[in-house]
């Protein structure tokens, strides 16, 4: 390994079947985009309204735009459940039972991102991660929709892709009793 990326994260570059082909630094697996795994946690209050934030402006990748209640890499040895407990408890300071969705193939509209998906519901209130996180709020799925058609832009592009496979996959099934 490179010195010069001993103290950046490791990721696992993963294969279009998403098994583990090599361990490189973030930034060579962004910079030559190659496939990797992520995580989005779906943050659902008793109402039925999705937690959504705002990326910190501090972010290397599409900062400020909104974006799934919590997200982040699996790194290097760490598998998708692992990962999205963590990222749940570091990004919203939340610890609650979580359940897998589905999982979306590497794709450029996923950041080249095997993206694993899972939902929770929960009341209690989040603590946001000021250097992930620069505001966050619960809206219905129709707002959030109907917000994502009329200005996409500020919405990022794994999010969108994950609403709209949301949205087709399981819109009208009924919600987990976590």
């Amino acid at each position: 390994m490179e010195h010069a990326h001993s103290t950046e994260e490791l990721f696992d570059v993963v294969n279009e079947a998403d098994e583990v082909i090599d361990v490189l630094p973030r930034s060579v697996v962004h910079a030559r985009k190659l496939w990797h795994r992520a995580v989005h946690v779906l943050v659902f209050n008793s109402a039925g309204e999705l937690l959504i934030h705002q990326r910190s402006a501090q972010k290397d990748e599409e900062p400020l735009t909104w974006n799934s209640s919590c997200s982040g890499h699996v790194s290097a040895g760490e598998d998708y459940d692992l990962a999205a407990r963590r990222e749940l408890q570091e990004e919203l300071g939340l610890d609650t039972p979580i359940e897998t969705i589905g999982q979306l193939p590497a794709s450029p509209k996923l950041a080249y991102e095997h993206t694993r998906v899972y939902r929770t519901v929960t009341d209690q209130p989040p603590v946001f991660d000021p250097g992930e996180i620069a505001q966050g709020c619960y809206r219905t799925l129709p707002e959030i929709m109907a917000d994502v058609a009329a200005r996409p832009s500020v919405y990022s592009q794994p999010f969108r892709t994950i609403l709209a496979w949301y949205q087709a996959e399981h819109l009208n099934k009924p919600s987990p009793k976590i």
